[in-house]
Order: C-alpha cells, then structure tokens, then sequence
C-alpha cells in the first residue's frame, strides 16, 4: 500500500506560484502574434509579481532609433500625446543614452534621470520603479519593462521579472521571425504579380466621364424685348410668376410719346384747316386753287406722323404674347433703365417643358455623341439623382461668367419630374465612349505634358 504525501502549509504558496507561473508560460507559448504576446507582458504579468502599472517599450531594434510605448497594464490602446506616454518615452531614451539603464533589470531612481526630467517623475511616477529589459539569448534586445507599485522591489520579485522577461523575449524572436518568414514567402514567388495586377487594372475597360456644372432652363421660351426706344417706368409683374397672354408685363414712361402724339393731332387739325381754306378760295382765286395739291399732301403727311406717334403711344404698355412663366431678373433692375429697340428683357415659358445646360468645361472635355448618357443631381434634391440623355453638344466653346472657357451642351430629362423648377442648378456627370482606367486617371497630366512639349 502506497501513501501520497501532502503539500505542508509552507510549501502551498510556493506551488500556487509554480503553477500561476507554468500556466503563464503556457500562454507566452500559446501567443500567436506579437501584439497578443505583448498584451501579455503588462498585463498577466501580475499574477506573479504585483505591481500597479507597467509599460512595454521598444525601439523597433534599432538603438539609434527613439523608444516608444508600445502596451500599457489595463489600458486598450496608448494615446500617444497623453503627457504621462510623452515623459515616460523622453526618460527612457534619456537613460538610454546617458549610460544609466543597463542590459540587466535594476531599481530606477530619480537620480539616474536628467535634471530637465525629474519635475516628470514627481508628478507621473508613484512609488518604486522597476527596470528589466527583455533580451533574446543571441543578445538582441528586444524590449524593456517599466514597473512602478508602492513598496520596494524584493530580490524574489526581482528573480521571477527576470525569468518571465527571458521566456518574452524567446517567443518574440520567434514570432518576429515567423512573419518576416511569411512575408518573404509572399514576395519572392509572387512579386511581380504586384506590377502585373496594376498594369491590368489600368487596362481595365471604363466609361469616360466628366463632371461640370448644370442649370435646369426653359425649352423654346418666347422673348419679350423692347419693342421701342424708351425708358421703363414700371414692371407690373413679380418675376416668377404664371401671366396669361394678353396680360401688361411692363409699362415705358409715356410723358414724350404723349406729347408728340399731342402735337401730331394739332397739326393735323391745322393742315385739315388749311386744305378747306385752300378750296374755297380756290374758286374765286385759279392761283389759289393750284396750292389745294399741296395742302392735300401736307394733310397727308400730319395725318402719317398722328399715327405713327398712336402706334409709339400704343407700345408704351407691353404684354405677354402667350400663358406661361414670366422669367426674368428683378424688378429693380429695369425700373427707370433706358432700354433700345430689340433689347432682350423677360422671356415667358412653358414650366412643363424644361431643358438642361451643361457647361463642360475645356479641360474636362470628352466626346460626346447625341444620345450619350449623363447623371445629373441637383443641389435642391441633394439626396437624389436623375438619369439624362445628351441632345446637342456645341461646336465652339464660348467665355463664360468667370473666364471659364466651356462647351455648351444640352440634355433631357429621361423622366420628366414635376418637382423640377426652370432656374435650378447642380452638378452634372456625363459619360463618353469607353476607355482603359489608365486614360482617366492620366488624361490631366498628359495633357499639360503635350502643351509643354508641344508634341
């Protein structure tokens, strides 16, 4: 018969550690990854050694090269500006390169750092500082640990860092080289597959587009102009609005043509006058007789200037030739303005049938046929867009506001949307023929390459 002797009560702590401690390593090998290898640095590490905070840096293998915070213990992720990460990265490198911090773990004081950076340590680190590099047998260092927590380090604290901190820095090696091993294996069988799939997907087959401004117009509107020479006394209609033909859109001012048609009457009064007197004293007078001709002319005459000053008084008040839309500017604009015979003034339109003018400009120019399609989006239905067909493009680009040069193109609605108001603006997006991927991206650069080559 066999007897299994149990732990005394000594001997139980000691195994509670032993084993917090293999199932530790059991973890470090168990790490698939780096980040997940240094999570556990700062963070299970305290199942052996308490501490209150740790911190995980590196200089990314070079010793030239700035420390930098990597893992904080209970922190997801290291705010790089916080104030604490920034001294605590300046007094590492600080003890880096005076000589202070050894290859061995040791007790920081604030003595070893800088005179520029012991107000830092006064107000970030609380209590006792513990050092220990986490250095490959091969001697590559790695990493280093910074521990703080209230009471001093014991040398058995010391003897567990130092044994986990070489149990890290195996796994890291070994992670390190497991990526670099993958990493090549993707390069050297596959690296031209790189240039090869960017070649081909520059060579991939695109519609052309272009992008430029649009505005929603009036198709086939009727222009009212100035039907005399004159100056506008007033405009009796709001812009915007629905008129119906016949109605007074504005009205000259009428003082001169008033007057002028006053005269013509008066001196065609007197000219009647005259021809009645020029017979009847013709049959007693045969000289008098031979001026009834010319009376009868000078009649004439007065009687052609009397209508012609009707026909100017009867164009002082202009109205709509037709029902639609009355567009123009503001009211303000044209009251007390003189205007000439033909000047273009207002324009009445059929709200139901609407066009839209695309100014492309010379730079984007594509190639546009009749029928091309084009996406338009308009700025008050911002969260929509309305598919169109190209109707005309112009031939010669013309100045527009802005000195921008650009051709003018014109497009229909491929469903008419009742929503859509003449006066509208946006942004138009047209499509060309097609073409490699290549072609859009570069067809800027090309062309300014062109001009200043000049081939």
């Amino acid at each position: 018969m066999t007897t299994t002797a149990e732990p005394t009560a000594q001997q139980i702590p000691t195994l509670i550690h032993l084993a917090a401690l293999t199932h530790l390593e059991g973890q470090i090998r168990a790490a698939k990854t780096i980040q997940e290898l240094q999570f556990l640095s700062v963070n299970e590490t305290r199942r052996l050694v308490p501490y209150e905070q740790a911190f995980l840096l590196s200089s990314a293998g070079q010793q030239d090269e700035a420390y930098r915070v990597l893992n904080a213990a209970s922190v997801a992720v290291v705010d790089r500006d916080a104030p604490m990460i920034v001294w605590l990265e300046q007094a590492v490198q600080a003890l880096h390169q005076a000589g202070a911090a050894s290859e061995q773990p040791m007790v920081v004081t604030e003595d070893l750092l800088p005179s520029s950076l012991r107000s830092g340590w006064r107000e970030f680190v609380k209590g006792h500082v513990f050092w220990c590099p986490l250095q490959h047998p091969d001697e590559t260092l790695l990493g280093v640990w910074w521990f703080e927590r209230d009471f001093p380090w014991q040398e058995n604290d010391v003897a567990i860092v130092h044994r986990l901190a070489g149990s890290y820095a195996y796994a890291w090696k070994a992670l390190s080289k497991k990526e670099r091993k993958w990493s090549k294996t993707i390069k050297k069988p596959a690296w031209w597959l790189f240039p090869a799939a960017l070649v081909a997907a520059l060579c991939f087959p695109i519609r052309i587009s272009a992008v430029a401004p649009v505005k929603v117009m009036a198709t086939d509107p009727v222009v009212v102009s100035a039907p005399i020479d004159g100056v506008i006394a007033d405009v009796l209609v709001h812009p915007n609005q629905m008129v119906q033909a016949g109605t007074a859109l504005f009205r000259y001012e009428d003082t001169n043509l008033r007057n002028q048609f006053l005269v013509a009457e008066k001196q065609l009064t007197v000219a009647r006058a005259e021809h009645s007197q020029a017979i009847q004293a013709g049959f007693g007078d045969p000289q008098r007789k031979a001026d009834v001709p010319l009376k009868d002319a000078e009649v004439d005459l007065r009687q052609t200037e009397l209508n012609y000053a009707k026909e100017m008084l009867d164009q002082v008040e202009v109205i709509a030739p037709q029902s639609g839309l009355l567009l123009y500017s503001d009211k303000a604009d044209w009251i007390g303005r003189p205007v000439t015979v033909g000047e273009r003034i207002m324009e009445v339109a059929d709200p139901k049938r609407i066009e839209l003018r695309i100014d492309l400009p010379v730079a984007d120019a594509i190639v546009l046929k009749e029928g091309a399609e084009a996406l338009v989006f308009l700025n008050a239905l911002a969260l929509e867009s309305f598919p169109a067909t190209i109707t005309h493009a112009s031939y010669n680009a013309e100045v527009l506001p802005g000195d921008i040069i650009a051709y003018r193109v014109t497009a229909q609605l491929t469903q008419p949307d009742p929503r859509i108001r003449i006066g509208w603006q946006g942004t138009a997006k047209v499509y060309g023929e097609q073409g490699p991927l290549a072609y859009l991206l570069l067809r800027r650069p090309l062309t300014a390459l062109r001009q200043w080559v000049g081939w």
